[in-house]
């Protein structure tokens, strides 16, 4: 499946308010990009979104671009949503084919054509994020050398900034998200295609 790029919208800075609001209530009034997606062709959309916002990211850290996992995922904001996108999912994917119960394969693999210099990814795992405390679009995990993750890892624990992007790094998941402020898609590092994940 390859899908055409559409013109890529500016970064949308959050909200601010004088006022002091929890975490929870500045999540219910943010507007989220894309969300709530009701269609297949908004959800191709997403997809190329947050493709080529993580790819922006990835190069700012490492000055290149990293290969990607083969999987993206979408990021619901709204019950209905997730129920609506739940399906479009179910008609895409291999329902016995996934990793963890919520990375599933594409019966056709998504290709993203190249833009400009960002090279073109083909993503064969869709993951459909229930609503939670997240407002981000979606993520996207590139893969990056053992070596040169343990040594990513060690940098992360001594400065947590690169060239203005946060890098934080997960334990649970033994992955190193990049974030940076006004950014509303995720970039994962990690040292595994998925496919190794998913057939060992």
């Amino acid at each position: 499946m390859r899908v055409r790029l559409p013109p890529l919208p500016p970064v949308v800075k959050t909200p601010t308010c004088n006022c002091e609001l929890t975490k929870q209530a500045e999540v219910k009034i943010m507007e989220h990009r894309f969300s709530p997606i009701k269609s297949k062709e908004e959800l191709l959309e997403a997809i190329v979104y947050v493709h080529l916002r993580c790819f922006a990211l990835c190069r700012k850290v490492f000055d290149r671009y990293l290969p990607v996992s083969g999987n993206i995922g979408i990021f619901c904001h709204y019950a209905n949503e997730y129920d609506f996108l739940t399906g479009i999912r179910k008609e895409l994917t291999e329902e016995s084919n996934n990793w963890n119960g919520k990375y599933f394969r594409l019966h056709t693999p998504i290709s993203v054509p190249t833009k400009d210099d960002v090279p073109r990814a083909t993503y064969t795992y869709l993951y459909v994020r229930k609503p939670d405390f997240h407002t981000e679009v979606g993520d996207v995990d590139f893969v990056l050398g053992k070596q040169a993750f343990e040594e990513l890892k060690r940098q992360v624990a001594e400065k947590a900034t690169r060239n203005g992007v946060d890098l934080l790094y997960r334990p649970d998941l033994d992955m190193i998200r990049l974030s940076e402020t006004g950014s509303d898609a995720l970039p994962y590092i990690t040292t595994k295609y998925m496919s190794e994940n998913v057939e060992p």
